[in-house]
């Protein structure tokens, strides 16, 4: 009996919970978040310090260098050599700089360019980049940029003891990503533009 008295006020509760959550708006443990912002340049030799001077200019961060584990005769490329540097930048600074960068591609992106959980794009001349004057020692060079972003909850996949796998929900969607940049950086995103066959 009492087990029958029990059930209205179980369905009652569930639905206080689910008007207090709509009221409240999403769950916030499914917020999608910038992780962060990975710059990168390629080159061998004095390009590869011109690319680290270039990385610290922007970042002020120390520059990690990046070696090959494949040779590639074509490129001259063999394992242990460097062939490139690399940066990441995480919290406010990764969003302050993200924006400035977007500025050298007038603060465009197009949709085929984002991916679930990333995306990325390049800049050809580091001129480009709004309040950036040409460095003579570095001469004229590009980068590229990716944006990483995840949920709560992703550190269960990158623990070393009982690691877990984390689900495809757990994905942050190229609908999520679209909205961030619209709503929080002002980024325009465009359709890519189809080419006409002659």
């Amino acid at each position: 009996m009492a087990e029958k008295t029990k059930k209205p006020e179980q369905k009652a509760k569930e639905q206080k919970k689910t008007e207090a959550k709509k009221i409240k708006g999403e769950n916030p443990m499914r917020k999608a978040k910038l992780e962060k912002v990975v710059l990168n340049c390629g080159g061998t030799e004095d390009k590869l310090e011109k690319s680290a001077r270039l990385l610290n200019i922007l970042t002020g961060r120390k520059i990690k260098q990046v070696t090959s584990t494949k040779r590639i005769p074509s490129l001259g490329v063999r394992p242990g050599l460097k062939t490139g540097c690399t940066v990441t930048l995480r919290g406010e600074e990764a969003e302050r700089v993200l924006k400035r960068l977007f500025g050298a591609n007038n603060n465009k992106i197009e949709k085929k360019q984002i991916c679930p959980n990333h995306f990325s794009f390049g800049i050809k001349e580091y001129l480009e980049i709004p309040d950036m004057e040409y460095q003579r020692d570095i001469g004229i060079l590009g980068l590229d940029v990716t944006a990483v972003f995840r949920r709560a909850g992703k550190r269960v996949a990158q623990k070393k003891i009982k690691q877990g796998k984390l689900p495809k929900k757990q994905q942050v969607t190229p609908e999520e990503i679209i909205d961030y940049l619209q709503n929080k950086l002002g980024i325009s995103v465009e359709e890519a533009e189809k080419k006409e066959k002659e």
